[in-house]
């Protein structure tokens, strides 16, 4: 039995819409979902049903299969890099210094490199950076760049092209070779002595 709508403020068109039941008083229009609701979950659906049957039953690949094709591609990405600027350029190098960049280089170094090298490269784990002694570079921006870069893993020192752009390597390069030479007090001379050639 349809319920009585003349206890509720029911609008002429919606009459038809009100269902036949009554729970304390309260009753309800049944109003449709509208269409773009209905052609979402539609779409939702046959998605669903799709990619079931790709996944689980057409041999679809793995979360892990998706990883590891995805991880290669990003080491072919950083082989690539590494190749195609492992190599110091001193007119890369002198447009960064000219783009401030030893103060650049500073922030490259203190969120990076402070750790190991302390500041002002006083040296900690690391060698002292401000003496003229050194375990694999050779005082150069080159081989400073080249350690950066590549690093060192004989003496623990990351391959910070992994980590930080290039700029930012030539930033830090910039930076070490600032205070090169300024034989701060800090961790004594490590490695062979290099004596710059001018």
């Amino acid at each position: 039995m349809k319920p009585d709508d003349t206890k509720v403020d029911v609008r002429e068109d919606e009459k038809h819409l009100l269902l036949d039941h009554d729970y304390d008083n309260i009753q309800e229009l049944n109003h449709p979902l509208p269409n773009w609701w209905n052609i979402i979950f539609g779409i939702s659906t046959i998605f669903a049903v799709i990619y079931f049957i790709y996944y689980q039953m057409l041999g679809g690949p793995s979360l892990q299969a998706e990883f590891r094709e995805e991880y290669k591609e990003i080491l072919e990405k950083q082989a690539e890099f590494k190749r195609e600027n492992a190599t110091f350029n001193l007119v890369t190098y002198t447009k960064i210094i000219a783009e401030d960049g030893i103060q650049k280089g500073k922030e490259v170094y203190e969120l990076n490199c402070l750790p190991c090298h302390a500041e002002g490269g006083i040296g900690d784990v690391g060698p002292n950076l401000t003496d003229d002694h050194w375990l694999v570079a050779r005082g150069t921006p080159e081989t400073v760049y080249d350690v950066i870069f590549n690093g060192s893993e004989a003496n623990g020192m990351p391959i910070w092209s992994d980590m930080i752009t290039q700029d930012e390597i030539y930033q830090a390069t910039a930076y070490v070779m600032s205070f090169h030479n300024t034989f701060k007090k800090g961790k004594e001379p490590e490695g062979e002595k290099i004596i710059d050639e001018k």
